[in-house]
């Protein structure tokens, strides 16, 4: 008689970050899975189960998603919108974020899911770090922007209700996280970095931490495996911190191109950006952000399995085969 296997609920499978877990638990062949999606034909004739759902907020049913799952991973979210067009976003991302993670936690509370791991954001502590001071997972939550407020709330919400029920609760806060598919910031620095074109950033002395793919569906991994990650609060990264310019440099590696960079004082840059408008960018690209994932060895003896330098030329082939 084959031997029980526990079954796992993944939302968000067609995103970044979720299609990654995905093929990690396709790779791995621990849990049974069912992913939830709102597009059937998405997922048909895979060798895991699919369910369908018309949206995440307050008044979606999960009681057939969650018929006889032990755990959930819950990566779906209303992220970034570069050109909002909601008049109230705020709201919008409460919506998504808050109400439908809390509805689908209470439901599978209910039905007496076992763990539920949530993937939040590091924008729940904040924006930046002074230089040498990451945040640790137990640091003050700052969060600044609608996106960073809703995940804060949708945290607060998920612990209420492991206080009142048996279903342990984890939440994981990454960095940046790049990879094959990159979208975004991370890709625009690729394709200038391909480009050759000359970047005024040599001088930029800051610390960033950042999470590969590949490290934090490991992670997530070991958060739904461990038995000490119940109840707690991680930060992820790849346990070594880059100045912008290194990164450029490392990624400009990766890619077999020329590092281009040359350095311009970080008050000018500041300046210019001012006057153009850039003003966020710059910031980030000259500001600090690190976590320190000490916990993560402590608790769960997870230290990050892949290198950046692996990382950045996985991602940078990736890069190379799709440009076209």
């Amino acid at each position: 008689m084959d031997s029980y296997r526990e079954k796992v609920l993944l939302t968000g499978a067609s995103g970044f970050v979720g299609g990654a877990v995905l093929r990690d638990l396709e790779r791995r062949g621990t849990f049974d899975l069912r992913v939830a999606t709102r597009d059937l034909s998405t997922f048909s004739g895979s060798a895991y189960e699919a369910v369908s759902f018309s949206g995440l907020n307050a008044k979606q049913d999960w009681t057939q998603a969650l018929e006889g799952v032990d755990l959930v991973v819950h990566s779906a979210a209303r992220v970034h919108v570069m050109k909002e067009q909601v008049a109230d976003s705020m709201t919008e991302f409460r919506k998504v974020n808050v109400d439908g993670t809390l509805k689908l936690a209470s439901q599978a509370a209910t039905s007496g899911v076992k763990r539920f791991i949530f993937i939040s954001s590091i924008k729940v502590n904040g924006e930046g770090t002074h230089f040498g001071a990451p945040y640790t997972a137990e640091s003050a939550t700052l969060p600044v922007d609608e996106y960073g407020i809703s995940k804060l709330e949708a945290e607060t919400g998920l612990f209420n209700i492991a206080a009142n029920s048996s279903m342990e609760v984890v939440i994981i806060r990454p960095v940046l996280v790049y990879g094959p598919g990159v979208k975004a910031n991370f890709l625009n620095m690729m394709r200038v970095v391909e480009k050759g074109i000359p970047l005024p950033f040599g001088r930029i002395n800051n610390k960033r931490s950042l999470v590969s793919l590949d490290n934090l569906v490991d992670f997530i991994f070991h958060c739904m495996t461990h038995p000490a990650a119940s109840n707690q609060v991680f930060l992820v990264s790849d346990g070594e911190d880059l100045s912008t310019s290194e990164l450029l440099r490392r990624i400009a590696n990766a890619m077999g191109k020329k590092s281009r960079l040359f350095p311009v004082p970080v008050g000018l840059l500041k300046l210019v950006a001012q006057i153009f408008g850039q003003k966020k960018l710059i910031d980030r690209l000259c500001g600090s952000l690190q976590v320190d994932i000490k916990k993560n060895k402590q608790i769960l003896g997870w230290t990050p399995p892949f290198s950046i330098d692996d990382a950045l030329i996985k991602t940078a082939k990736d890069f190379k085969g799709n440009r076209n």
